[in-house]
């Protein structure tokens, strides 16, 4: 349990570091969770002269996590259900978690049929329970449905955030988040840009200085920190010392890692094991700023045909190694299976360095990751034949209405998992989305 504070010092959870650039920019930088912005338990934020006297409850936040070209079956989903089942090759990188994520295997997509390569149609059912149109997504995806209900009065209603920089195939393998209809929100895959849109661009002769964003707000830091309990000035040096390694490590990416490949860009992936700690570090950071509650994260593309230079797989693509014909005795043989274990592994991975962070900071009685939901998911079960069903799903969070630590093998589809969550356990008040019928009860307690 995180320590709060009991005396009458409170903290605003509204309170933001402010300042000017030379240019007269003004600049707002976020606080984190504070001990002294909550109440003497921790369970909700304490009452101020804003909340018009009145304790407000802890924000839930949700995230759509998504990788492509689906799994092999044998490594990922476990033989054994329930609490004691032996974790697979695949979900390895979980182990340290495993009493906070559920493992689900057997949930179909129902909205997969109709037009599309398989990959497409699948993709559209995925987020949106609506068919691929032949030009993008039927209708809204969910993380835009529950930001519709739950991101209203946030800086930014939702963010959609990417890692890979793939151009290849239609607006359906390019883009997870949809606002309706056709209608694509692409998702940032620039560190550089995600960070200014969170903490406010540089001016040119701060760069050619080497200056920090935070140079502008350290006044107004100062003034906040000498009214502040012993605790939360250790958690403000923190958090400002987290934003300037932020600044420090993207400023240090090489010079074309600030720009998008054109579309018929034919090389390999950049560094993409490192870009996507970073955005797992911006998304972090957004959440415990209080900027939005509701995020997507792509790591790879829909039909992804990127190299793993980093696990030693250069011999062909992803999409490549997922199919008969790919490069090392195909997708069912031996070796093409070890393959996709050994990438799905490094997606696992990735998704387990999400969790660490949330963990990391402290909120109220808990921790960020306590009030944030996750769900994981890929456009395929069985990568080979494009199954759409008894695909798996995983489930991760720190809701005590979440249950937790077990595989369970469900009868049901994607947006049932969906509707469950949004309803049961972030709150959203969501109460329908195409394809669900019902409430899976196996996800709460």
């Amino acid at each position: 349990m995180s320590q709060v504070i009991t005396s009458r010092v409170r903290t605003s959870r509204r309170t933001l570091l402010k300042g000017l650039t030379a240019a007269g920019a003004r600049i707002a930088i976020g606080l984190p969770p504070l001990a002294s912005m909550f109440n003497s338990t921790g369970t909700a934020y304490a009452a101020t002269p804003e909340t018009a006297g009145a304790a407000k409850p802890i924000e839930s936040r949700f995230v759509l996590w998504f990788n492509g070209n689906g799994i092999p079956e044998r490594y990922w989903i476990p033989s054994e259900e329930g609490a004691d089942y032996e974790i697979t090759p695949c979900l390895s990188p979980l182990a340290a978690w495993r009493k906070d994520v559920h493992i689900l295997s057997g949930v179909d997509n129902a909205a997969a049929g109709g037009k599309g390569n398989g990959h497409t149609n699948s993709m559209s059912g995925l987020m949106t329970g609506t068919d691929f149109t032949g030009r993008g997504a039927g209708g809204p995806s969910i993380d835009q449905i529950i930001a519709s209900k739950i991101g209203t009065e946030s800086r930014f209603r939702s963010l959609q955030i990417g890692v890979a920089q793939e151009s290849f195939g239609e607006s359906m393998q390019r883009n997870m988040s949809w606002a309706g209809r056709e209608r694509a929100l692409p998702p940032e895959m620039i560190p550089h840009r995600l960070f200014d849109r969170l903490f406010g661009a540089q001016e040119e002769g701060w760069v050619n200085r080497k200056r920090s964003v935070l140079d502008t707000v350290m006044a107004d830091a100062n003034a906040l920190q000498a009214k502040l309990p012993v605790e939360d000035k250790a958690r403000v040096d923190e958090h400002l010392s987290g934003i300037r390694d932020l600044e420090r490590a993207i400023a240090g990416l090489p010079p074309e890692y600030r720009k998008i490949d054109p579309p018929d860009f034919d090389g390999d992936m950049k560094d993409w094991p490192r870009i996507a700690k970073l955005q797992s570090d911006l998304l972090v950071q957004a959440f415990a700023t209080r900027q939005t509650r509701v995020a997507s994260y792509m790591l790879t593309k829909c039909q992804s045909i990127t190299r793993f230079p980093w696990l030693g797989y250069t011999s062909a693509r992803h999409h490549d190694y997922t199919h008969a014909e790919g490069k090392t005795s195909g997708a069912d043989g031996v070796e093409g299976q070890k393959v996709l274990r050994d990438i799905c592994r490094w997606h696992v991975e990735e998704f387990a360095y999400l969790v660490s962070k949330l963990e990391s900071i402290p909120e109220g009685d808990g921790s960020l990751f306590d009030h944030t939901t996750i769900i994981y998911t890929h456009e395929h079960a069985e990568a080979n034949p494009h199954k759409n069903s008894g695909l798996a799903m995983i489930v991760a969070g720190g809701s005590k209405k979440l249950a937790r630590g077990a595989h369970t093998r469900v009868t049901g589809t994607v947006a049932d998992v969906y509707v469950t969550v949004a309803d049961e356990v972030v709150g959203a008040g969501i109460g329908k989305f195409p394809t669900a019928s019902r409430k899976m009860g196996a996800l709460l307690t």
